[in-house]
């Protein structure tokens, strides 16, 4: 799928927490939030939830980048290796799909504070067909 196909799917979490699609390309997913309170644990540094949501995400927006239309993707398993703490005002992550069969596909996802790695996370995800107004029959 191309950035304007992929920007079409239902993504309203990621939205929700203020992540932003930067640069997507075949294989390959930046995505970015603007580190606001909410974000924060009591130490005043990232929840390891927000890293690992911003990974997950960047992740797929990587796999659906490459697989055809008319096919989707979720998660089946995400691993967070925390380096550092996350500070400053905002994260990014890159992710490159390293592998993909005909159902399955692997993502490495590094993500940044400033110039700074702060977390590596690898992904797996389902790829399957999408059903025909998939969508509509979730909102009923």
């Amino acid at each position: 799928m191309d950035k304007s196909e992929v920007e079409k799917e239902d993504i309203d979490f990621l939205q929700h927490i203020g992540g932003e699609l930067i640069n997507l390309s075949d294989g390959y997913a930046e995505v970015a939030f603007e580190i606001q309170p909410y974000h924060k644990q009591h130490h005043g540094t990232v929840h390891g939830g927000a890293i690992a949501t911003l990974a997950d995400h960047t992740g797929w927006y990587a796999v659906i980048s490459e697989i055809p239309s008319g096919f989707s993707s979720v998660t089946i398993e995400l691993k967070v290796n925390y380096l550092k703490p996350a500070a400053g005002e905002v994260l990014s992550a890159q992710a490159k799909v390293i592998n993909r069969t005909k159902r399955t596909a692997f993502a490495t996802i590094e993500i940044f504070a400033k110039d700074t790695l702060i977390a590596y996370a690898t992904g797996t995800y389902a790829v399957f067909q999408e059903r025909e107004n998939a969508h509509t029959q979730r909102d009923k």
